[in-house]
């Protein structure tokens, strides 16, 4: 049984919309400094991150602690969305989170499917560094619920789950707040 320790990325820079990957604020470095701290005495284990800025930045404190590399993983990015566009994309990202996975324009059931898969493919324990919704699309997978925003994983919290021979399972959900998606 590997134990999964999803840890959605640090606040970012949210750049106004200039930047379509930003990276994370002075609040986000202390998050992940904060969040490797809790972390480092459980590795060092195998680590993987999307391949967006925020979230290789939050996970630099833990591969300092843990003198490893983390491995960009494409699977566990971000939902795609229509448009980079901060202001557009947002407010989609808000209609659809409100609603089930066969609400969503079925483009993005791949992307759903390659979070669950990527998760299933991992046997040893190994933290990843994710998003919002593919944390969600995760905890939707373990526990049988097709709504999209099963709660708001704070930035930099820690949702524990298993993958028990191709079972996920849902250990401990991560500090949850009413945050900002995007």
């Amino acid at each position: 049984m590997a134990k999964l320790y999803l840890i959605r990325h640090g606040q970012d820079t949210g750049s106004g919309g200039a930047d379509p990957d930003p990276g994370l604020n002075e609040n986000g470095h202390s998050q992940a400094a904060e969040m490797a701290a809790r972390m480092a005495s459980l590795g060092p284990l195998p680590m993987i991150v999307s391949p967006l800025r925020r979230t290789r930045e939050t996970a630099a404190p833990l591969e300092a602690a843990w003198n490893t590399t983390a491995t960009v993983v494409d699977a566990v990015r971000e939902i795609p969305s229509p448009t980079e566009r901060t202001v557009v994309r947002r407010d989609w990202l808000r209609q659809i989170m409100a609603g089930t996975w066969d609400q969503v324009e079925p483009s993005l059931y791949p992307w759903r499917q390659g979070v669950i898969d990527t998760l299933l493919a991992l046997a040893k324990d190994t933290v990843v560094v994710s998003h919002f919704v593919a944390i969600n699309a995760a905890v939707g997978a373990a526990e049988n619920d097709e709504r999209l925003r099963l709660f708001r994983p704070n930035n930099c919290s820690i949702t524990v789950m298993e993958n028990d021979g191709g079972e996920l399972s849902v250990v401990d959900l991560g500090e949850a707040l009413e945050t900002e998606v995007g």
